[in-house]
């Protein structure tokens, strides 16, 4: 009897060593596309924005008015996430926590 709990711990313990390094991979692999996915995507909006910037410039004859409105552009959006930061941070916040709940349900 006394072999046969021991053989179970035993298996239990592989059990949960095979079900930690499953979560670990998984986990690995989940952060390796969300770097890639950031940097990438960084590379894009980086690259768009110079385009439009030169676009508009070229529209008005004058590349740096280009880059000034676009530069104007992003501090407008500054300064619309310092002025709706926390009613952005709840709403966000919000979602996410329904989102568990409902997943906690099915």
């Amino acid at each position: 009897m006394v072999e046969l709990v021991k053989e179970y711990a035993e298996k239990r313990l592989d059990l949960l060593k095979m079900d930690a390094t499953e979560r670990g991979v998984v986990a690995a692999g989940t952060l390796t596309n969300i770097v890639l996915m950031t940097v990438f995507g960084v590379f894009f909006l980086i690259i768009l924005n110079f385009g439009i910037a030169f676009l508009i410039g070229q529209y008005l004859n004058n590349i740096a008015y280009g880059f000034l409105i676009v530069a104007g552009f992003y501090l407008i959006l500054l300064v619309l996430v310092l002025v709706f930061g926390k009613k952005i941070k709840d709403t966000i916040a919000n979602k996410i926590l329904k989102s568990l709940n409902d997943s906690k349900h099915e």
